[in-house]
């Protein structure tokens, strides 16, 4: 390590502030010799990893960011070790081992903050071993948030209108400056405005100049330890309510102005909600579900809005369809301000434009030489394909920075609508569409659920999609804890929750959603990167606003904070109990197969109970039932039957061995089946946005023989058992008419060609060319094998569409109409469900599952006693001998349903009687 000579005062030690010398000048800072190990926690705390043969140790100032300019800092202090307390231990884990340094004699911490901060590590000799930059973050939280009246307390961020004036305020305690710019509707300036700080770290002025409909920016001069200077920077705001297109600026709105909300807002509300188990929640992406549609009165809702409030469309009819047989909830995916889609749809290209725009947005494609018509769609040239090829692909990863699509986890703004799902996307009147969407499902008697992403952000440092980093530098994102780089396991720039000023920027955040925008749940993305108090807290505040509000998310327990390594999560676990939903991936493995995450010959070999585990091996798989398979099979069942009993820890049941065990006994990959205490705990699913679809992922797996009616009779029983099953289900738009994304992996980029779903039930989007070489490379040998074997019993009839949504409406109709599939206690589960057909000599094919409301149970339902539902994964038809079976009679709904397979079940003194590949239920 190259050593640098500090000055004789500054490497003894002798005073706890002094000027510093300049001999500390030609210092030479390089990255072999720096780091940002170096912590302040608290005012008097200062938390570092140490250099080894570091002995003491100097907090350095530089006002002006000269340090790694070789210019001494205008002041340095002198850190004493001492004594690690108790209780930062345990509040920072991760840093446990770190060494802690007493602060002190600093005088005004609030201006050290604004200045670049380092610690030098110096040895025996005298020499700096090191020089760790400091991480702020802790200790903003200690001065700004940890009394009263303080600046988490502050209800007025961002632009605030207050009769003919309008206030504004940013939190930003390490800023120099602030200013306004405001501009008006052509976004030429038309005002400056400096603002004052106040003791909380927010800077504040009161303006008449700014009424509603002004656009705005902040301007700051910070210093940024990314560039290690003082920059100068403009950004948007926060706290922003209302934006231009493209997200450029910020607006000035009041969202209880009429001018913001659509006829009838105020008037209207959802449907209560009684008890969350009760929900059936399914998963649509806003320009999934019409920018296919062929049935629009306007074409130009396409993708948008406005397209969930025309009645008369094909998925409009289908969501009514499945409102009326019971569906009470649909989950929007993102619909927030994201950073990806281009809001000006003259630099968009969309399946419908021609190739003309195609090419003169991207003129050097290959599809633009030569003799080429360029008067026909992307649409049509994309059909033209062979769809054993990878021309589709190819052309869309190219042109995939244009096309207008993205999943939404890309978060630009949090509490502003998206604005490329609105016909106009510059100000209020994205602000009146997706109120008009939202009234529109309410409407029709639908919760509306929303999608969010605060575990991260788009940008960081000095993007130009950065906004939360340009306002409070290096505060709103998690760093690694000795270099200072951003953690990006989520995907992108990871945020900090943990942190307060991030958590309140969260909860203000989904209180506006509940509140202004009457959204009654919300979905968490990578959950488990959040922790479970500022969930709880979260949830509390939006209670307030919404006593009806279902919080649940992704609990997966992964990262830099994976078993709770700095905080206890809102992971599987930890939130188990809290009535917060996890999603489970034990029923979904077990049904499906293998993981998603595998490739080739890997991907094929593992098969689940929804894709002919056992009942109809593939190729790699033993025709011969090897111990394996069988062991493979027993497990998967009996993991299953925990997710069938809401994944309850505490359920009891018979394993494969034959052993009475609980819940949380069956294993998991070496965790627990079973983690909830409560059936609101668990959101069951078999396919969502992620990873292949449902149809995808058993094409994979399935053996070449199967028929094309047994491939969707095989999708049908996967999609059941969520349905079924105790805990709260979770569907994929579109999964109920065997919707393919041609095998992709990861679509959340690759526009409507591999995303497109038919509500008008003529096709399911199976192998229309290749998947992107990005993602799925790998699987294209086996993709194109497979099809070649399969023969042509992957494909599958607008009949086989039509049959499929009618068998999953029956489901939703079954499981809507009694309260026994959705019972809102452990115990009522503990004490009413049971499984038979277990332990040892379980017969293979069959998982048999009774719920009773019957002698010394409160009565849920007045119309049944009891109900047997079997599910038969087998080819063949089974009976199961059940005592009293005669007194039972097969379920209204499938007797005169569409299945008329499933319709010849029978119930007689021998017991059940059940078609193979069905899931059937039985009342008594």
């Amino acid at each position: 390590m190259k050593r640098m000579m500090l000055s004789l005062a500054i490497a003894m030690g002798l005073s706890a502030c002094s000027k510093a010398p300049s001999e500390l000048q030609g210092m030479q800072l390089t990255e072999a010799n720096t780091d940002f190990a170096a912590h302040w926690v608290r005012e008097d705390l200062l938390l570092i990893s140490p250099a080894e043969t570091a002995s003491q140790f100097n907090l350095l100032v530089s006002k002006n960011a000269q340090l790694d300019e070789g210019l001494a800092p205008e002041q340095s202090y002198t850190l004493t070790s001492v004594q690690m307390p108790e209780e930062v231990a345990q509040a920072f884990p991760h840093m446990a081992g770190f060494t802690a340094l007493k602060v002190d004699g600093i005088g005004d911490i609030k201006q050290a903050l604004k200045s670049q901060l380092a610690v030098s590590q110096i040895n025996q000799s005298g020499d700096v071993e090191k020089v760790s930059y400091v991480q702020s973050a802790r200790v903003l939280d200690a001065l700004f948030t940890s009394g009263t009246n303080d600046a988490d307390e502050v209800m007025d961020y961002g632009a605030v209108v207050n009769g003919d004036k309008t206030s504004f305020a940013l939190w930003a305690p390490t800023a120099k400056l602030v200013t306004v710019n405001l501009f008006d509707a052509d976004k030429q300036p038309i005002g400056t405005h400096l603002m004052t700080e106040d003791k909380n770290g927010v800077w504040r002025i009161e303006v008449s100049d700014a009424p509603i409909g002004t656009f705005y920016k902040y301007a700051l001069s910070v210093y940024h330890p990314r560039t290690q200077k003082v920059e100068k920077l403009e950004v948007t705001d926060p706290y922003s309510m209302s934006l231009a297109r493209n997200s450029l600026y910020s607006q000035v709105v009041d969202l209880s102005h009429p001018d913001t909300q659509p006829e009838g807002w105020g008037e209207h509300a959802p449907e209560h909600l009684s008890y969350p188990e009760s929900l059936i929640l399914y998963e649509t992406h806003i320009r999934d579900f019409s920018a296919s549609e062929k049935n629009l009165s306007n074409p130009d809702y396409r993708g948008r809005y406005l397209a969930f409030t025309d009645t008369q469309s094909d998925g409009m009819k289908h969501l009514k369809a499945l409102k009326e047989a019971g569906l009470n909830t649909v989950h929007l995916l993102p619909t927030y301000d994201i950073s990806t889609v281009n809001e000006d749809p003259n630099q968009v290209i969309f399946p419908e434009d021609s190739l003309e725009k195609m090419c003169g947005l991207v003129p050097d494609l290959e599809q633009c030489k030569g003799d080429v018509d360029l008067s026909q769609s992307l649409h049509t040239l994309l059909k033209s394909y062979d769809s054993q090829s990878n021309k589709a692909e190819a052309l869309l990863e190219v042109i995939r920075p244009y096309d207008p699509f993205n999943w939404g986890y890309d978060p630009y703004h949090y509490t502003v609508p998206e604005g490329s799902y609105a016909l106009n996307p510059d100000g209020v009147s994205r602000l009146v569409e997706f109120r008009q969407m939202v009234q529109s499902l309410h409407s029709m008697g639908f919760r509306v659920i929303m999608d969010v992403v605060y575990n991260h952000t788009f940008a960081s440092g000095l993007d130009e999609k950065s906004v939360l980093d340009k306002v409070v530098p290096n505060y709103y994102h998690r760093l690694n804890p000795l270099t200072g780089v951003v953690e990006k396991s989520t995907c992108c720039e990871n945020s900090a929750t943990e942190n307060r000023m991030m958590a309140k920027l969260m909860i203000d955040s989904l209180v506006v959603w509940a509140r202004d925008y009457m959204i009654d749940g919300f979905r968490f993305d990578l959950m488990g990167h959040q922790p479970k108090a500022e969930m709880l807290e979260a949830r509390e505040a939006v209670r307030a606003v919404d006593p009806d509000t279902y919080f649940y998310g992704e609990g997966w327990n992964f990262g830099e904070v994976a078993n709770n390594a700095q905080f206890v999560q809102a992971a599987q676990i930890p939130l188990a109990g809290t009535e917060i939903g996890t999603f489970t991936d034990r029923l979904r493995d077990a049904v499906r197969g293998g993981s998603s995450f595998v490739s080739g010959n890997d991907l094929r070999f593992g098969q689940g109970l929804g894709s002919g585990l056992i009942t109809q091996p593939n190729d790699l798989q033993s025709a011969e039932k090897s111990e394996a398979q069988l062991q493979e099979y027993y497990l998967s069942a009996d993991q299953v039957r925990v997710g069938l009993a809401g994944n309850l820890a505490n359920f009891p049941l018979i394993d494969a061995t034959g052993d009475a065990v609980k819940g949380s006994d069956i294993d998991y990959g070496g965790a627990p089946s079973g983690y909830a205490l409560d059936p609101a705990d668990t959101i069951n699913y078999v396919s969502k946005h992620d990873n292949q679809t449902l149809w995808d992922n058993n094409q994979y797996r399935t053996s070449h023989e199967a028929t094309s009616d047994q491939r969707v009779r095989m999708h049908n029983l996967a999609l059941a058992y969520p349905l079924m099953a105790q805990g709260i289900p979770f569907l994929h738009m579109g999964g109920e008419l065997l919707r393919s994304k041609s095998f992709l992996r990861d679509s959340y980029d690759y526009g409507d060609w591999f995303n497109a779903v038919d509500f008008s039930k003529q096709t399911n989007n199976y192998n229309v060319g290749l998947p992107p070489a990005v993602k799925d490379e790998a699987n294209w040998a086996i993709i194109k094998d497979l099809i070649a074997k399969n023969e042509g019993r992957d494909m599958v009839t607008p009949a086989q569409i039509e049959f499929a949504s009618k068998v999953f409406m029956d489901f939703i109709a079954i499981r809507s109409g009694s309260k026994l599939f959705s019972l809102p206690t452990e115990a009522d589960v503990i004490e009413r469900v049971k499984f038979h057909n277990t332990g040892k000599n379980q017969r293979v094919g069959l998982i048999v599952m009774s719920i009773s409301d019957g002698e010394g149970t409160k009565d849920l339902d007045p119309n049944v006693e009891e109900m047997v539902v079997i599910f038969n994964s087998d080819l063949n038809n089974h009976k199961f001998a059940y005592e009293g079976a005669e007194n039972f009679a097969l379920h209204p709904r499938q007797a005169a349903g569409a299945d008329y397979i499933t319709a010849a079940a029978k119930a007689n003194k021998d017991g059940f009687s059940v078609p193979g590949l069905s899931a059937v239920v039985f009342v008594r």
